[in-house]
């Protein structure tokens, strides 16, 4: 196997996982009960409903964009762009955790953040294959 093909594998395993991880954060914001979220996730408790609804869609989004786009091979250069939206959305978590000084819960904003410019950086330098 060569270099291009183990990392065009590597590329498809970092957006498979970004693509669980988005759908079932989008799914549980959209779908689990805020006093259950919130056992969890403080925060989701202390913002206001819409505002958890509206970032649910987000992740949807954002997981739906990262995989399908490639899958299909229709517009695949939307999963650059919403590889992309996952960095900046990322950036906003962070910046929301510190601005509630809560920057110690930063360190997966900021890996998911590398994780999905990786994916962007590679989508955007080598050809989508299946």
């Amino acid at each position: 196997m060569s270099g291009k093909q183990i990392f065009n594998i590597f590329l498809w395993v970092l957006q498979g996982l970004l693509a669980v991880l988005f759908l079932s954060a989008g799914a549980m914001k959209l779908f689990q009960p805020v006093a259950q979220q919130a056992a969890m996730y403080p925060w989701t408790g202390e913002v206001p409903r819409l505002l958890l609804t509206i970032m649910g869609l987000v992740d949807l989004l954002g997981g739906i964009g990262i995989i399908l786009p490639a899958i299909l091979k229709i517009k695949p250069w939307l999963t650059v762009w919403a590889a992309a939206g996952i960095v900046l959305l990322m950036l906003s978590a962070i910046v929301f955790h510190i601005s509630r000084h809560e920057a110690q819960v930063t360190g997966f904003n900021i890996a998911v953040a590398l994780l999905a410019g990786i994916v962007a950086w590679g989508r955007r330098k080598r050809p989508l294959q299946s």
